[in-house]
């Protein structure tokens, strides 16, 4: 299928073309397990083999983490802590790596309201880094950013009554969340408002940062949104390298296409 979308004024305005088959490795980057999250009602194994019923290539295991909605009993010690908590992505990246699915580590990170999606960093560094569950968001961003990995601002504009804060931070980010088909999916039966993804595009526009799509998915009920390549990632690392150093990219919320400055595919 051809896709075709026009510059904007401020551009060239010659009329460019995309083929979405072209971008025919999708991800999906923002997804709960039942291990771990409190509101995942499926096993990190469940969601594993529904997205690769769906299609996928890859997936990114999010789950909640310390100060957020997170399943693990925080009176743990925290590599006990670690290991518990990792256990959503470990079952879905077991099912994964025997059934050709590219399983990678995440997580979901929560400061009262704000949720930042992190990447870029694994179980070895979490347990090393216990200072992270009394991190500010400054000092989120800065030893996350020491391990090579990458911060982004997760549904920046969602307003709900459990939040009891509400801001973006993009000095503190390295791109935004501006599709979270939750937002909009005809599936999704929570957190309904396709504003709020505009108006993370439109923030993400005017700071000159990346954007990023993912479903918020917390069951085997899938939305189909996600991040969509011309080549097959082969790690977390990749993946953050192909956000940060301008790969060519769309993003999806399962009903409709983006480019990666979030300006809609026709």
């Amino acid at each position: 299928m051809l896709y075709c979308f026009k510059k904007s004024q401020k551009a060239d305005s010659k009329e460019r073309q995309m083929r979405r088959e072209d971008y025919s490795y999708l991800y999906e980057t923002h997804m709960h397990t039942s291990e771990s999250s409190r509101c995942g009602s499926c096993t990190g194994e469940e969601m594993a083999r529904a997205c690769k019923e769906a299609g996928y290539t890859g997936i990114i295991i999010t789950d909640h983490s310390w100060n957020g909605n997170c399943r693990i009993d925080r009176n743990l010690p925290w590599e006990e802590w670690v290991d518990a908590f990792c256990k959503g992505y470990e079952n879905a990246r077991r099912w994964g790596d025997a059934n050709d699915l590219s399983v990678f580590f995440g997580f979901e990170s929560c400061y009262r309201g704000p949720e930042f999606l992190i990447y870029g960093v694994d179980k070895p560094w979490l347990k090393a880094h216990p200072q992270l569950k009394d991190a500010s968001m400054a000092e989120q961003y800065r030893l996350v950013h020491e391990a090579g990995g990458m911060v982004i601002q997760a549904h920046p504009f969602r307003e709900e009554d459990y939040m009891e804060v509400i801001g973006q931070y993009p000095d503190l980010v390295d791109g935004l969340e501006g599709v979270n088909a939750t937002h909009c999916s005809p599936l999704s039966l929570h957190h309904k408002n396709p504003q709020w993804d505009r108006q993370a595009r439109e923030l993400a526009r005017r700071k000159g940062l990346p954007i990023t799509a993912g479903s918020d998915v917390h069951s085997t009920v899938l939305f189909g949104g996600g991040v969509a390549f011309k080549r097959k990632l082969a790690s977390i690392e990749d993946y953050c390298a192909a956000i940060l150093g301008g790969e060519d990219y769309i993003l999806t919320d399962g009903e409709r296409w983006y480019n990666r400055q979030g300006e809609p595919v026709e």
